[in-house]
């Protein structure tokens, strides 16, 4: 499908959203969360979907198309190298679930798949330096045969811990979802 701008230059596609890649960034407080061991008031996340709802607050809601590509990227609040030269402890996204839609379920893992090779694709720690900005993400890609509608899922983190050896792992207790719309 194509339509002929004021210009005269041809636009294949208008209006069609699965092209643009999406990205999910999420900021985590993470002395909040380590102090707190909670996401409550730690975590934002933003994005930049159209007709998109909830920026700034754990419960965002991304507007997507099937078959278009979401990146979900997480990095700390405070990611600036400290005098004495370390730098501050980083949040990873350990997995991403989608839960069941099915009332009475929502807490349980989404009995049909909605994306292909959710997996990462970050690794930051080499890379830290000023110039360069640093953060962990996911990728994947809608199911083509994901119906439209409301699918919520629950983020899994791995923090570092200041001054420990152990990682913190939360999950997000209010739940960010994506809608799919038809294309």
């Amino acid at each position: 499908m194509s339509t002929t701008t004021r210009s005269g230059v041809e636009k294949q596609n208008p209006g069609q959203l699965n092209s643009v890649q999406l990205n999910i960034v999420t900021l985590i407080n993470m002395e909040r969360a380590t102090d707190t061991g909670s996401l409550s008031d730690a975590m934002y996340m933003m994005d930049n979907s159209i007709g998109g709802k909830g920026q700034g607050t754990p419960s965002l809601e991304t507007v997507c198309k099937q078959g278009q590509v979401i990146n979900w990227i997480v990095r700390p609040i405070d990611m600036e190298k400290r005098l004495d030269g370390t730098w501050p402890p980083m949040p990873k996204i350990n997995n991403i679930v989608f839960l069941d839609t099915e009332l009475g379920d929502e807490e349980d893992v989404a009995e049909r798949r909605i994306f292909n090779e959710l997996k990462i694709y970050g690794m930051p720690d080499r890379v830290r330096d000023k110039y360069t900005p640093v953060y962990y993400y996911w990728a994947g890609t809608v199911m083509s045969t994901a119906k439209p509608g409301l699918y919520r899922y629950r983020v899994v983190l791995e923090l570092e811990q200041e001054g420990k050896k152990e990682r913190l792992y939360l999950n997000t207790s209010i739940h960010p979802s994506i809608r799919i719309i038809p294309t």
